[in-house]
């Protein structure tokens, strides 16, 4: 197993540079100049160590200048928490060298543990905040009393980098994130007529499933983005609102959306007219240039198309006509209409700043899975990989093997939380072994022989620079990251240069054996299976739909959905390294995230007086019958007689009345029963 892993490893391409754009332009050269400026304040204060200056502008660099901001104060936050847990720790135990690795391995673990369940930059920070304890401490190693000015040092030289590159991403030439959601906002619309479009007019299933997975990840990004631009811009906090419920809309259509493509429509007259209706506008939203410029006209085609739907199951039906098949479907088609509407709206309420903030208090719930079991993993991992690496140093009394169990620590806590931790960590060995004969050159040979910072800019500049421009091709970024921070760490910038080349080689040695180290950690011990993950997490999706059927409470419906559409999110890399198995998994998620929205429209059917006590009742018992059912049936058993049970009373009901409230709960039933139908295996537990 560990040779086939490396093998994979092996073939990752460092190939395939995209030809970079303006934007990616302006970043690189950005980034540059932050540094230098950085490298110059660093030289100015005489610190110790100047390079970590110019290092933390690489590190905190984005595209985008809220991310900038947003790193970079957790990184301020984690190099704090860090620096003060040094100090604390060391104190405690620096007169035991066991102690005191100890003491800071289990640091680590616990900051790594915090980072699992947080996300990014909050997981940055809390990751930094370990191995930086690690990083101040070591270098104190035997001289307690310098923990304190090596600490206020570091926390210097940082906040130097996070100035420097917060500012010039902010003053020069920004992207800023309200922008960039503004952007994202419209290609996701845009993203989601196009998949509508193939679903109506049967488009290639591999490409609507790519436009799916893709818009499941804009919407969890826009969460995200929302953050940074308050970060960038205050004013931005007025628009938070609608942000947050736009996002709640984007999923509530691309749920209706999902439902439309996977189960077709009858040819019958109530509904030809609407499902045509629908398809020429989706066609023409996603053919139209510029369609998103002025948003009116096509807001008011949806109201139309959503009001005609709520109510068409008021005409007659024809002799023979599924009237439940119906209204299930005009149900879906006037969701998926008054949804996209909605986001529309969402759209020109961001473009169009407001002066006080909306009336409206209540916002939609954003809801993230945290994985309580892949957190304790990963802390147990970083904390042994960094006591046993540190009791080797102890033991054998190598100073380089400090370098190895810092880079241990910083690698097994930082790319603890990654889909593929293995692969992310080889990408920063890759990054940081290129890095080392530029490094080499620069430092041992050109820079004593060319001393100032002039020869310094002019030597670095062509190598950053293209380092730079890696970054911002998503394709490689990990690398390119890798190779301008190493660089720099390597080459260790001073007024001074000597030409020193025993040190060098030790220390960069030790640096690579440390992530080496890490990799062979992440594969060895207590290594993740992705289908223990996927079957954690579905499990978890099915844990939830049955608390929706039993809980008295009924939760918010942007609760329930943010929730299910993050750990889909989380699915997907996951099942990616399973291949075509998966797929079947992510169809089945998706369509929990049906059964539930219509199990939130079951209970609150069952507090509606208009509803009859003896329909209210059989509601009851069908949701308990189906959380059983979610519960307790495992995989390989057929399925309960709760589906069977569904389409009885759905049918039941449509024959006792025509009154819109009940043809809606027969509707819920039926769109339950055929979502569980689709994928009946990713209902059961115990898969794989």
């Amino acid at each position: 197993m560990t040779w086939t892993r490396l093998k994979e490893l092996a073939e990752i391409p460092l190939n395939g540079l995209t030809q970079p754009t303006r934007s990616d332009w302006i970043f690189a050269l950005r980034t540059v100049s932050a540094g230098l400026i950085a490298l110059l304040a660093a030289y100015a204060l005489k610190l110790d160590h100047p390079q970590w200056a110019m290092i933390t502008v690489f590190i905190v660099a984005q595209p985008v200048a809220g991310m900038v901001l947003a790193k970079g104060f957790y990184r301020l936050l984690g190099t704090l928490a860090g620096g003060l847990s040094a100090v604390g720790i060391t104190s405690l135990f620096g007169t035991n060298p066991w102690l005191l690795v100890t003491a800071l391995a289990l640091w680590i673990g616990v900051c790594t543990l915090v980072s699992s369940l947080l996300r990014n930059p909050e997981a940055y920070g809390a990751a930094l905040a370990g191995y930086t304890a690690m990083i101040i401490s070591l270098p104190a190693f035997g001289q307690p009393h310098l923990v304190v000015d090596l600490a206020v040092a570091r926390c210097a030289e940082i906040v130097i980098g996070i100035v420097c590159a917060g500012v010039t991403s902010r003053l020069i030439l920004p992207k800023l994130a309200a922008d960039a959601i503004i952007s994202r906002l419209k290609r996701s619309i845009l993203d989601l007529a196009e998949y509508a479009s193939g679903a109506f007019s049967g488009g290639d299933p591999a490409d609507l499933a790519a436009l799916q997975r893709k818009l499941i990840t804009d919407a969890q990004t826009l969460a995200e983005m929302r953050t940074y631009a308050r970060l960038e811009a205050p004013s931005f906090a007025t628009r938070a609102h609608p942000v947050r419920r736009t996002i709640g809309q984007l999923l509530w259509a691309l749920s209706a959306a999902r439902a439309l493509h996977t189960h077709a429509a009858p040819k019958n007259a109530t509904l030809i007219p609407v499902r045509s209706d629908l398809q020429a506008f989706v066609g023409e939203l996603s053919a139209t240039p510029g369609a998103l410029d002025h948003t009116g006209p096509w807001v008011a085609r949806l109201d139309a198309i959503a009001t005609r739907a709520r109510e068409a199951p008021a005409t007659p039906a024809e002799p023979g006509e599924d009237r439940v098949g119906t209204i299930t479907r005009l149900t879906i088609a006037a969701d998926f209409a008054e949804a996209l509407k909605q986001v529309m709206r969402g759209l020109d309420a961001l473009r169009s700043p407001v002066s006080r903030p909306s009336r409206e208090r209540q916002q939609p719930a954003l809801v993230v899975h945290r994985d309580y079991h892949a957190a304790w993993r990963n802390a147990v991992r970083a904390a042994l990989a960094t006591l046993l690496v540190a009791a080797f140093w102890l033991t054998t009394k190598w100073s380089e093997t400090a370098g190895t169990v810092i880079l241990v620590a910083v690698v097994s806590s930082l790319f603890a939380a990654r889909p593929d931790p293995v692969r992310s960590a080889w990408g920063f060995f890759i990054g940081t072994l290129l890095a080392l004969p530029f490094a080499f050159l620069v430092g041992q040979v050109a820079l004593p022989a060319l001393p100032g910072f002039g020869w310094f800019t002019l030597l670095v500049v062509p190598i950053m620079v293209p380092a730079a421009l890696g970054m911002a091709n998503p394709r490689h970024v990990g690398v390119a990251t890798a190779f301008a921070i190493n660089f720099l760490a390597f080459l260790s910038p001073h007024q001074l240069m000597t030409y020193d080349p025993g040190p060098f080689f030790a220390g960069s040695a030790s640096i690579l054996v440390g992530i080496l180290i890490a990799i062979g950690v992440f594969i060895v011990v207590l290594p993740a299976d992705p289908w223990v993950t996927v079957e954690r997490i579905s499990q978890a999706m099915r844990e939830d739909l049955a608390r929706l059927c039993l809980h008295e409470r009924i939760p918010r419906r942007s609760a329930f959905e943010s929730l299910a559409y993050d750990r889909i999110n989380q699915l997907m890399p996951q099942v990616q390294q399973t291949g075509k198995k998966g797929d079947p998994i992510l169809g089945g998620s998706i369509a929990a995230v049906t059964v539930g929205l219509e199990v939130l429209r079951l209970r609150g059917a069952q507090l509606n007086s208009a509803i009859p006590r003896e329909t209210v009742e059989s509601v009851g018992n069908f949701l308990r019958g189906l959380a059983r059912e979610l519960l307790f049936r495992r995989h390989g058993e057929p399925q309960t007689s709760t589906i069977a049970v569904a389409r009885q009373y759905a049918a039941g009901i449509a024959d006792r009345s025509d009154r819109p409230e009940m043809l809606q709960v027969a509707a819920s039933l039926r769109i339950i029963a055929a979502a569980m139908e689709d994928y009946p295996d990713f209902f059961a537990k115990g898969r794989g």
